[in-house]
């Protein structure tokens, strides 16, 4: 990974509280494991953006490189790496999605 693609990725992923790399746009999910981290998402009422990686092909395989997990989507809650749509599942299950969400809204 070259050393602007990496600012790149930590600029985006510093700059929001609840950051997706994702295939398509929250609006427009284009695959469904992005569809599902959006909904998981939506249904915590909880403002998110997102980086359509299907857009940006640097973007798309230098953000498995960065977090060192091979799958899209990937969740980014207040900088830090929280995994893809399987890990958001069972957090929100578990309760444990909804108090990160609120201690990364709170700071």
């Amino acid at each position: 990974m070259t050393p602007e693609l990496k600012a790149r990725i930590d600029d985006l992923v510093n700059q929001h509280k609840i950051l997706v790399f994702m295939k398509g746009s929250k609006l427009m999910p284009q695959c469904g494991f992005s569809n599902n981290a959006v909904q998981i998402l939506n249904s915590l009422g909880v403002p998110f953006e997102t980086v359509d990686v299907l857009a940006d092909y640097e973007i798309r395989q230098g953000i498995k490189e960065y977090s060192n997990w091979p799958t899209i989507p990937q969740v980014y809650i207040n900088g830090e790496f929280i995994g893809g749509s399987d890990v958001l599942i069972e957090l929100y299950q578990q309760g444990d999605l909804q108090l990160l969400v609120e201690t990364a809204l709170a700071s």
